[in-house]
């Protein structure tokens, strides 16, 4: 904290203001330092972390506060409301020392408040106006006093010491070619706060980075700060550093115009001059625009006590700069960017623009201007029908180029420099807007030759296909994780050609192929599956042209299922399916995945005669092409008779399950894991059936061998315990049935948690058990609803997608 002394009699004041009004604050404190004043300014003397509440009251306790009055001082969210309203609570106006910065109609209670304006006035007379203010009218003729201690100010104590303090607010500097003021410019007050506070912080020299997207307002913040501050200045320079060749030539210019060269100096000779002399100076800006490469602006960076502000989209400035990012705007200052350049536009139209547009300044700008020919809802429905096109409405005033324009460079860009990013991004277009994570898989099989085969094969490309995709602006890096923006993505994904579209689709099935985790029935995998989740439900069915990236897509959907996702499951299913079907054909295994798929999302929703339906008609092509013992033909088996048995034909159901068991034991033997999952099938047949002795004596051996094989805890062994415990209470022994059920809830907890579907049955049914006293009844014997598995399957034999479930929670593969 810096100490404020006393000023005279001991008199304080602190200055009151907004957040957009700091120039002014800075002025007046400045002033009436000079002046003589004890002044506290929260910029100046509050640390970093202090209770500002705290501050505030202890600051107006001490003195009189300076109220800065202007439009965002009214505001009601900001502090300068607790502040005017606690002066006031304490019947003490005199304490109040109103003065207008900027044109503003204060609130009715003190509009009775001589507040005389600063605004519009030469600095001088300025200066002479706020000091009036304090220390009350002084009669014009009459020649100040002697100021010592009877309440006379020294004026110029600070000027005699040799400070310079800042010009008055909205003067320009002598020397200043700054691209002319944003007439239409909003909101930032807090980030343009930053940059001062970062630039002003007292080092050596201060140089800050603003980085961030294309579009996003970078070059508008600085020139909006050059203006806004302009009076802490006394030279400002601009520097278009796209081209770190041309940058040299400007900085000679500058030279030329502080008289530190003569205009017939080479351009080396003239830097070299305007080095040393900003070195002598402290009041100067340097803009660099648009700067992308820090190792070429390095060599063209000045020392001396002056601030350096940098544009960029790259945000890779650290050694060099302080990195300041710039994010989309505020959704409030979205909509007020939109109604100042459209007034007849609604605030909820706007807000519906600013969300299809994720609040990009750049974005926003151009369709105002467009919907001056058109209406929201037919801009909205071009923006989704192609992206490009809505965006491509040629450059708004101040800025380069059009946002379709600018990202078309950037990728032109990228390809030259790094075709493997550019094959990412445009891979990445086909996916959703949403964190992907670029996993590294050392065995090329599973990614194949293409660029983004090599990108996930080698971490060393990766690394560099990260760094360029960061350093362009395109999508956020961190941690081997890529972050597309929405707008970007789509304007990206229509400019493809269609050829360019045909290898992106095969890239982005090598990408998702490469992150597929393993098979949902291992819950090692489902921390993995939700970074999935968007990406397989966004990509195009006809896109998906690998057998990994097919098996994913259907695999997502029984992982979905399993928590309770099946109205989102059930409709991506049908659409698959119906894809795949006209072009790869009824024998095709990637249909005979989706349809597989597609009959336990019709049982999971209780329609299992549609479910029935699907499996009769597939295993009747799987049988007119395949031997009877292929595994296709008996998953598919398997599940149609799940479906029988759900629609009340057991027996024919208990035929079909026990060809299917005995087909596998002998093909896979009886410990294998699909043969396993037969069993436990037919050991809830064979109860339904009443035929319990049977049921319990496959039930118990089937149990016995997948705790063994598969540990006690999997889904797959807690779902045949579950189906156990129904046969024994069936058998009247509804001890052995609780505790068996007790044990299978406890795991249940740990392994799947409370929300699952299963847990919840198995909660049910012990309430149940626990409840009931005697044999069974029917209806407590009836089957339980559908409802989603513990798990999902894994491919048959290695074969990838060649996977089914039954009904409550079993599944065979």
């Amino acid at each position: 904290m810096v100490d404020v002394a006393e000023g005279p009699d001991g008199d304080r004041l602190y200055v009151s203001y907004a957040g957009a009004d700091r120039p002014w604050a800075e002025w007046v404190a400045w002033q009436l330092q000079d002046a003589g004043f004890a002044v506290e300014l929260d910029a100046w003397h509050w640390e970093a972390g202090a209770n500002a509440v705290l501050r505030m009251n202890e600051a107006m306790e001490r003195g009189r506060m300076v109220a800065l009055f202007s439009a965002a001082y009214f505001e009601p969210e900001r502090w300068t409301t607790d502040e005017w309203t606690a002066v006031l609570a304490g019947r003490d106006r005199g304490r109040l020392i109103p003065v207008l910065v900027q044109k503003a109609t204060p609130p009715l209670i003190l509009r009775s408040l001589v507040a005389p304006a600063l605004f519009g006035l030469r600095e001088e007379e300025a200066r002479r106006v706020l000091l009036s203010a304090v220390n009350g009218p002084v009669p014009p003729a009459v020649p100040p006093g002697y100021p010592g201690a009877g309440g006379g100010v020294e004026a110029g104590r600070l000027r005699r010491m040799g400070a310079t303090g800042p010009r008055l607010p909205g003067s320009l500097p002598r020397v200043w070619n700054v691209p002319g003021r944003n007439a239409g410019f909003v909101g930032r007050d807090a980030l343009l706060l930053t940059v001062r506070d970062r630039l002003a912080g007292g080092l050596a020299v201060a140089v800050v980075a603003l980085d961030g997207r294309g579009g996003v307002g970078k070059t508008q913040l600085a020139a909006e700060y050059a203006h806004r501050f302009c009076g802490e200045y006394e030279l400002v320079w601009w520097v278009a550093a796209e081209d770190p060749a041309l940058v040299p030539d400007q900085l000679a210019r500058l030279a030329v115009a502080t008289g530190a060269a003569r205009a017939d100096a080479p351009p080396e000779t003239a830097v070299q001059e305007l080095w040393a002399e900003l070195r002598t100076r402290s009041r100067w800006l340097l803009v660099y625009d648009n700067a992308e490469d820090p190792a070429a602006l390095a060599p063209h960076l000045p020392s001396g006590p002056g601030h350096v502000l940098i544009t960029s989209r790259n945000p890779r400035w650290h050694g060099l700069a302080s990195p300041l990012d710039v994010d989309v705007l505020a959704r409030r200052e979205s909509i007020a960017l939109l109604s100042s350049r459209t007034p007849a536009l609604s605030p909820a139209d706007a807000d519906r623009l600013a969300e299809a547009l994720d609040d990009l300044p750049l974005a926003l700008v151009q369709a105002a201007e467009i919907l001056t020919a058109t209406t929201v809802d037919e801009y909205l429905d071009l923006l989704a029908r192609d992206a490009s096109a809505a965006v491509d409405g040629g450059a708004p005033i101040g800025y380069p180029r059009s946002l379709a324009a600018q990202i078309r460079l950037s990728m032109d860009h990228l390809r030259a420099e790094t075709p493997e990013a550019a094959d990412v991004m445009r891979a990445c277009a086909l996916l959703a807007p949403e964190p992907f994570p670029l996993v590294v898989r050392t065995a090329s099989a599973l990614v194949g030759t293409s660029s983004v085969g090599r990108t996930l094969r080698d971490i060393g490309v990766r690394s560099r296909v990260l760094s360029a995709l960061n350093r362009h602006g395109l999508a956020r890096v961190s941690g081997g994780v890529l972050h597309l923006h929405r707008l970007t993505q789509a304007v990206i994904r229509d400019q493809l050609t269609d050829e360019e579209r045909t290898r992106a689709a095969a890239d982005a099935c090598v990408l998702l192929g490469a992150a597929l985790p393993g098979s949902t029935t291992d819950p090692k995998t489902w921390p993995h599956w939700p970074d999935l989740v968007p990406h397989l439900l966004a990509i195009g069915p006809s896109e998906l042209v690998t057998d990994a990236a097919c098996f994913a897509a259907c695999e997502v959907c029984l992982y979905l299922i399993d928590r309770g996702g099946v109205e989102t499951a059930l409709p991506r299913l049908k659409a698959l399916h119906t894809a795949w079907l006209p072009g790869r054909g009824p024998e095709h295994p990637h249909v005979w995945w989706a349809a597989n798929y597609l009959g336990y999302a019709h049982a999971a929703v209780g329609d299992h005669q549609r479910g029935y339906e699907v499996y009769h008609d597939l295993l009747a092509v799987q049988r007119g092409v395949l031997d009877a013992d292929d595994d296709y033909v008996l998953i598919t088996a398997t599940n149609l008779a799940s479906q029988l048995s759900e629609l009340g034909r057991v027996e024919e159901a208990v035929e079909l399950s026990q060809d299917t068991l005995a087909r596998r034991r002998r093909l896979l033997g009886a410990t294998h894991r699909d043969t396993l999952r037969s069993a436990g099938n037919l050991t809830d047949d064979l109860t339904t059936l009443g035929r319990l002795e049977e049921a319990l004596a496959l039930g118990e051996e089937t149990l016995a061998r997948q705790r063994e094989t598969l540990g006690n805890d999997h889904p797959e062994t807690l779902s045949t315990a579950s189906f156990l415990s129904m046969t024994l209470w069936r058998l009247d022994r509804g001890a052995e049935a609780r505790e068996l059920v007790e044990d299978i809830l406890e795991r249940r907890r740990r392994v799947l948690g409370d929300d699952h579907p299963d847990t919840g049955h198995s909660a049910r049914w012990l309430e149940h058990l626990a409840a009931s006293e005697g044999p069974p009844t029917a209806a407590a014997c009836a089957p339980a609803p559908p409802a989603p598995g513990t798990a999902a399957p894994t491919p048959a034999s290695g074969t990838p997608g060649s996977t089914s479930r039954s009904r409550r929670g079993r599944r065979s593969t």
